[in-house]
């Protein structure tokens, strides 16, 4: 299957380039100890790389243009404080399917706002762990790649920025990439995204108080705005209020929530959403209903991550199909087995949204099982498994 040619593909495309007269190497390892991380660590400890004053890191589904290094190595050269120049992911099957129109709107917020936010004000953000060139000194002097989380990229930026080192993002250096377009590789994928951050703020948040290389407000943007707020509690209010609390009021018509707080506000921010992709404004309804149902596995990962167990340290390489359904590299299965397809808890919480939304159709005094039926549909789907593409796993 295809994660069998992979690998001599690209051990070909090098040596062609080495008969061209390129410096260049393919390696690979035995084994996955420390997954990423344990990857990355042991690529740096090849002779070369002591000749070398900057690495630059791609995932396989990358594809830098030819003028990438021209575009951030030069950042470096001229400033011995920067340790990473990140470049911004594009993504060349946004338009496969819902699920990836609904993921490209979500990443583009976070490239276009908060990641520029974070590098033009403090000069830290999370590394993306790809799509990036650090100085290797600056990743020596911070202890290098460690797999303590499964969120290696982010540990060593937060490492680096105690260390005093900064970091900076650049939103006009587009890297194309690929979007996974089944719904499994995307729930491990947010499982990881979401489980490893917390997981790191629980490792790493003592270490950011007590370190005297970041200033004060630099801490706070750290701890408060970095971690707490957008690693954490944005997960659990967008579960916990909307899918749970605000239903609820529906069986408890004494308890009432502001509509600025229920509806105005968060209308308002899901606007600043769609500034980063602006062609999917007229899918703004979906992504919420998206967003929410995304929340539940969210949820279970922060938790996971914040108490250190279960699958803290679980990590599920992300499937991506490239132009295999083009090919027919990877055939297409048309009958999925059941099982493969179903996710109970979200079928619970569909279940839970419609009794509510039934409710208060016969009892209720307002219009709010418009939105409680239009999520349990969205929940039954999402539990159910028919969302995105169905992409059989490789064989090894």
């Amino acid at each position: 299957m295809i994660l069998q040619i992979q690998p001599e593909l690209v051990k070909k495309e090098c040596e062609r380039w080495s008969k061209e007269g390129v410096n260049i190497t393919f390696e690979i390892r035995d084994n996955r100890n420390g997954y990423k991380a344990g990857a990355l660590r042991e690529g740096m400890k090849h002779s070369y790389v002591k000749q070398c004053d900057y690495v630059a890191i791609f995932d396989a589904d990358f594809q830098p243009d030819p003028d990438f290094l021209l575009r951030t190595v030069p950042f470096l050269i001229h400033n011995a404080k920067l340790a990473l120049v990140q470049g911004r992911w594009e993504f060349v099957n946004a338009d496969q399917c819902m699920m990836t129109r609904l993921q490209e709107m979500s990443l583009s917020y976070h490239f276009t706002v908060e990641q520029q936010v974070g590098s033009s004000t403090f000069a830290f953000f999370g590394f993306n762990g790809t799509a990036g060139v650090w100085r290797i000194s600056a990743l020596i002097e911070s202890g290098g790649w460690n797999d303590q989380t499964t969120v290696e990229d982010m540990d060593l930026a937060v490492r680096a920025t105690l260390r005093g080192w900064k970091l900076l993002y650049i939103d006009d250096l587009k890297v194309k990439s690929e979007l996974p377009c089944s719904f499994n590789a995307l729930r491990s994928q947010q499982h990881r995204w979401t489980c490893g951050p917390a997981n790191l703020f629980r490792k790493m948040a003592g270490k950011i108080l007590r370190s005297e290389n970041v200033s004060l407000w630099k801490k706070l943007y750290m701890l408060y705005s970095f971690f707490f707020i957008r690693k954490i509690v944005a997960h659990v209010l967008t579960f916990c209020f909307y899918c749970v609390i605000l239903p609820a009021t529906v069986l408890f018509p004494e308890v009432t929530v502001p509509k600025w707080a229920a509806f105005y506000l968060p209308s308002l921010i899901t606007l600043f959403i769609a500034i980063g992709r602006l062609r999917s404004i007229h899918l703004l309804a979906f992504w919420v209903l998206f967003e929410n149902s995304m929340s539940l596995v969210r949820t279970k990962a922060l938790v996971m991550g914040l108490l250190e167990t279960g699958r803290v340290q679980e990590w599920v390489v992300t499937e991506k199909s490239g132009d295999a359904l083009k090919t027919k590299l990877i055939p297409q299965v048309p009958n999925v087995r059941f099982r493969e397809r179903v996710h109970l808890l979200e079928l619970l919480v569909g279940a839970y949204l419609l009794s509510c939304g039934i409710y208060d159709i016969i009892y209720g005094k307002n219009t709010l099982y418009v939105y409680l039926l239009f999520q349990s549909l969205a929940f039954f789907v999402v539990g159910f498994g028919y969302v995105g593409k169905y992409v059989p796993a490789s064989s090894s």
